[in-house]
Parts: C-alpha cells; structure tokens; sequence
C-alpha cells in the first residue's frame, strides 16, 4: 500500500485542495489516512480508483446519451 500526500492528490485529479476537502467532507472523494497530526496522506490506489470511476461514469453517460 502507498500512501501519498496532498500534493500528489492534487496533480493526480487536476482538483484543487478547496475542492477535494469540500468533496471529501460531502462522501464524493475518498477519505485520507491520519498518520499523525500534521501528517495526512491518501492511499495512492483508492485515489486512482476514484479517477476511474470518473471516466467510467462519463462513458457511460456518453453510450447513453449516444442511445446504444
């Protein structure tokens, strides 16, 4: 398991910090894991699952809206 910081998340998503602490604090980004109190890390596969999630959601609704 890796572990990986903000920064990371940030250039992994394209999404900003606001954004991410706003989704998370809504349940639509994945949690991240408290290492100490000043150390706060997400787990690197969870955060690439939730890209792609997002493309295959966009797929999706790319064969529906296509009708096939």
């Amino acid at each position: 398991m890796v572990l990986i910081p903000r920064r990371e998340v940030e250039r992994i998503t394209g999404m900003s910090r606001s954004w991410l602490y706003q989704a998370m604090a809504e349940g639509r980004f994945v949690k991240p894991v408290i290492c100490s109190p000043s150390a706060v890390r997400w787990v690197l596969s969870e955060v690439y699952e939730w890209v792609e999630s997002r493309v295959r959601e966009r797929d999706n609704a790319t064969l529906t809206d296509s009708g096939q």
